[in-house]
């Protein structure tokens, strides 16, 4: 058995527990609530080997040795690796807090994730490094970086969700912030599945995102295609502006407080922020000056892990020093992760730098 049989496993492990604690919801069995952290719990150690064995694999292909092989090389490792930190997250999350329903909106992003992997036509293969990675900065760097994105990822559901409990009516700004924010995710999502669906190509995410994104909608040669999807866009915003009150009664039979959730969003950052810090800005300077001879470059990548930082510093500031809490915070969390979003794959794929060779 190789990797590949164990990333199977942890998908399928993954889409069995979205559906069971979706059931435990449904029920408020706590029996069927066991069964989910448990499967939840079997991908995870599937998942864990999975990843052990592909860096057993890179250390005997490259014989750069056990540092220099971390399997987080290209984006199809480091999705795996993000998956992984999420669910070790959100397991964390499970046994301190006692509440399994956060498990409904976590699991589905693992299980989707992992199950895009094997449709997208995504290059699996372990590839030689350029030099520039051939460096024991890259385990530190790039794992550090990865576990303060899943943390963050953390803190944008649960300040996503806290904003949806908290608002009471639709013209409130913070109604209107997260219909708006959670339309947009919608209709991006769609939008691709469209592409997808509409040209059936496999190619790594890097080639569809530049010749076939959005090309069946918002950047279709049809002037009419365009005006209809920019149309649909609205419509689609407007009704979740318009029924969002229905999900706010949704989430609040989840048995979730707001309390809980502000000290999740306040503790997921609390984490990843000086985790981020060390692993992602400074070991990243100080390996962009033994790769490159300079620690600062003002390379695209640098300049939004930057930005990302500086929203999230925002936030830590404006709790710590002007007693920030609720929904001016919890905006702030879901603003650093669409930074997070653009940092991650926005720039590796739509940017040209130093980092482009990251999208490979």
């Amino acid at each position: 058995m190789n990797s590949s049989f164990f990333f199977g496993l942890s998908t399928m492990a993954y889409i069995l527990a979205m559906i069971i604690y979706i059931t435990y919801l449904a029920f408020k069995k706590t029996q069927i609530g066991i069964t989910a952290t448990t499967v939840t719990i079997v991908g995870f150690v599937s998942q864990t080997l999975a990843i052990i064995l592909r860096w057993k694999e890179f250390a005997d292909l490259s014989g750069m040795g056990f540092l220099r092989s971390a399997p987080l090389t290209n984006l199809y490792e480091s999705l795996i690796f993000f998956v992984w930190c999420l669910i070790l997250g959100y397991l964390i999350i499970e046994f301190k807090f006692r509440n399994r329903s956060f498990g409904a909106f976590v699991t589905p992003v693992a299980g989707l994730a992992l199950a895009f992997i094997d449709i997208s036509g995504m290059s699996k293969e372990i590839q030689p490094l350029v030099p520039a990675l051939q460096s024991n900065w890259l385990l530190a760097h790039v794992m550090m970086s990865f576990i303060a994105y899943s943390a963050f990822a953390l803190s944008f559901s649960t300040g996503l969700m806290y904003l949806i409990i908290k608002t009471e009516k639709r013209n409130e700004v913070s109604y209107i912030f997260w219909t708006i924010t959670l339309g947009i995710f919608v209709v991006v999502l769609t939008a691709m599945g469209i592409d997808f669906l509409t040209f059936k190509v496999l190619v790594k995410p890097e080639v569809f995102i530049k010749s076939y994104m959005f090309k069946s909608s918002f950047f279709n040669p049809s002037v009419f295609i365009k005006i209809l999807s920019w149309i649909s866009m609205t419509v689609i915003i407007f009704i979740i502006w318009r029924y969002g009150l229905i999900l706010k009664t949704v989430i609040e039979k989840f048995n979730i407080t707001p309390e809980s959730l502000d000290e999740m969003t306040y503790k997921s950052i609390a984490i990843g922020f000086p985790v981020f810090t060390l692993g992602g800005l400074i070991f990243g300077a100080i390996w962009a000056d033994q790769a490159w001879g300079v620690y600062w470059s003002w390379d695209p990548k640098e300049t939004w892990s930057l930005i990302t930082w500086l929203i999230y510093a925002f936030y830590l500031h404006s709790r710590m020093i002007r007693g920030w809490r609720g929904k001016k915070a919890a905006m702030v969390a879901v603003i650093g992760f669409v930074a997070v979003i653009f940092t991650y794959l926005g720039v590796n794929l739509l940017l040209s730098g130093l980092h482009a060779y990251g999208s490979a």
